[in-house]
């Protein structure tokens, strides 16, 4: 008979300690895709000591976040957020998002989405470094270099 087996505290700690990074080149990458592989690899789903209850995660560098690509017409899709005020609706489309100061705050997004809205989601997300531009200043993690778009062909988009 088979039994599960679970991480212990100490084996926990161990996966954390040993957190591998990776870097992804999001040009020409279509966000949905690259999104849901880089909410898989916070998660920890990617290990064998996965748990739903801890930050086991690996962390995920990802460059070039101005250049990635969405299909259909969702570039004029518009996304909504409040202020807080009164009468403070504000509205963009991810058009604007990515010409915008801060074109990776869409990738961002996409991937928080992913994962749980709770304290160990907000824990999760902290491994997860997005750069406009293909430099960043993530290299004291030593970065193992993760080709997303040689995985699958529909990763990529022309």
């Amino acid at each position: 008979m088979r039994q599960t087996t679970f991480p212990k505290g100490d084996d926990i700690k161990k996966a954390v300690s040993e957190r591998t990074w990776y870097l992804v080149d999001a040009k020409d990458a279509t966000l949905g895709r690259i999104a849901s592989r880089i909410a898989q690899r916070l998660l920890g789903k990617d290990k064998p000591t996965f748990t739903t209850y801890s930050n086991c995660g690996s962390g995920v560098i990802v460059i070039n976040a101005r250049h990635i690509k969405v299909s259909g017409n969702k570039l004029e899709k518009p996304f909504y957020w409040h202020t807080g005020y009164a009468g403070g609706i504000k509205k963009r489309t991810v058009k604007e998002r990515l010409e915008s100061h801060d074109p990776g705050h869409v990738l961002t997004k996409a991937v928080e989405r992913m994962i749980t809205r709770s304290p160990l989601g907000r824990a999760r997300m902290k491994n997860l470094r997005v750069y406009s531009d293909a430099d960043h200043s993530n290299m004291g993690q030593k970065p193992i270099v993760w080709d997303l778009k040689s995985e699958h062909k529909m990763n990529t988009r022309e």
